[in-house]
């Protein structure tokens, strides 16, 4: 199989803001169940089965609340730690995330990101966003 025709492919693909932002929320909700079974996650040092991690990372990302274990007793500081960066991004929105990372990492924010960034706030144009953005996080610290 030739992978660096695949990752071409891939690549070329123009997605939309909808497959963007669901692939967005996907990697972070996998990525936060996989940092939760980490052994360091637990205050017993286990290794917390998969299904409870995946649900907990859902839960923490859609911002519902719900557990499976008791967040104070099961998982420790690193854990909880995990737990709350997913609420925070869930919170404010994977795109505000984005959008704040691309600003601190490059000068340029491109207009597709900008475009994208609207539609996921629900706003016509992409005028404004950076304001908007950074409003977000102004409040929110």
């Amino acid at each position: 199989m030739n992978y660096q025709k695949l990752g071409k492919n891939l690549k070329k693909r123009n997605r939309t803001p909808a497959q963007i932002m669901a692939f967005g929320f996907l990697a972070i909700i996998l990525t936060g169940a996989l940092l939760l079974m980490l052994p360091a996650a637990s205050k017993e040092h286990i290794v917390t089965p998969f299904p409870d991690t995946l649900f907990t990372a859902v839960s923490a990302t859609c911002v519902t609340g719900l557990v499976v274990v008791d967040t104070g007793v099961h998982w420790s500081l690193f854990g909880q730690i995990v737990i709350l960066v997913m609420i925070q991004i869930g919170g404010l929105g994977f795109m505000s995330f984005a959008l704040l990372l691309t600003g601190v990492f490059s000068k340029n924010v491109s207009p597709r990101v900008r475009n994208l960034a609207a539609q996921s706030f629900g706003m016509d144009s992409a005028r404004g966003i950076k304001p908007l953005v950074r409003r977000i996080f102004v409040g929110t610290a």
